[in-house]
């Protein structure tokens, strides 16, 4: 059944991949009228976490900001599919590193890097960095569970020499890395909801407290690599700048979790400026303290 439903759908993704961008977001315009009015997709966890995230803001404020981050949803997942053909050039034009001497002058120190980001603005197509940097890229990522997307996925995010890694393996490479004097960068989309489990850590987001995940922090300071958060912002449709914020050149000394209590209020900020383009389908605050 999963070869079957990938045998019919791949070829819709491959064409939709070669459309201009003028016709690909009328697509994404439809898609998202029928995602948002006809399947109410997750309508109601997208309101439950704009109404918790923002309480500050009246009905018809939040229900602008859900009816937007729809539209950046089906924007995003288009583009998405649109990395399978787009060139290079043309990516260079979309998706702007605004303070790329900021990471290389990390890179000469000589350490290996991790860089925290959120599922905010477009996530995807920071690959391009890979471009554009010395050390190898590595994207730590959710497994799908149809194997024949989750090896076409992989194979749209390898784009620009990305190495993809699952978050199941991603510790053992990441350590196996250090041991042989191997030198990279490792992108952690971090604003996830972990498990809720006994030693879980727990932190203030958006004003809820809610589990979070502390694997950059753990495997940073093992292993002595510098933090960085990728500030990544929407100008425009279908265009991206993103900005390297360096949280700690060494994580020596730094006391626990104080790395991704700097991540969060990051992470906050952004959502808080312009909140139509974070990605509120997730289910965040599935586990929080009341």
């Amino acid at each position: 059944m999963q070869l079957l439903l990938y045998i019919l759908v791949y070829p819709l993704i491959l064409i939709i991949s070669l459309l201009p961008f003028r016709l690909l977001y009328l697509l994404s315009d439809a898609i998202c009228f029928v995602i948002y009015h006809v399947a109410r997709y997750r309508r109601k966890v997208v309101r439950d976490n704009i109404a918790l995230a923002l309480p500050h803001l009246s009905q018809e404020e939040r229900a602008v900001i859900e009816k937007k981050s729809y539209e950046h949803m089906c924007d995003m997942f288009l583009e998405m599919m649109k990395t399978m053909s787009i060139s290079k050039k043309e990516m260079e034009k979309r998706m702007v590193f605004k303070n790329l001497e900021a990471y290389l002058d990390l890179e000469k120190k000589g350490k290996s890097i991790a860089m925290m980001l959120a599922h905010y603005a477009s996530y995807e197509w920071v690959i391009l960095m890979n471009s554009k940097i010395t050390y190898e890229g590595y994207g730590i990522y959710k497994k799908i569970n149809n194997v024949y997307f989750d090896r076409l996925v992989g194979t749209i995010r390898s784009k620009f020499n990305t190495h993809l890694i699952h978050t199941s393996e991603s510790s053992a490479i990441i350590e196996h890395n250090s041991q042989i004097g191997k030198k990279a960068v490792y992108g952690f989309v971090s604003d996830q909801s972990p498990q809720s489990k006994p030693k879980t850590h727990w932190a203030p987001f958006m004003g809820v407290e809610v589990p979070v995940y502390t694997g950059v922090e753990y495997l940073s300071k093992k292993l002595d690599m510098a933090v960085i958060y990728l500030k990544v912002s929407k100008v425009k449709r279908g265009y991206y700048e993103a900005e390297f914020e360096i949280i700690a050149e060494s994580t020596q000394g730094i006391p626990n979790y104080e790395l991704t209590d700097i991540f969060l209020r990051k992470v906050e900020a952004q959502i808080v400026a312009a909140p139509e383009f974070y990605l509120w389908t997730h289910k965040r605050w599935k586990h929080m303290k009341r």
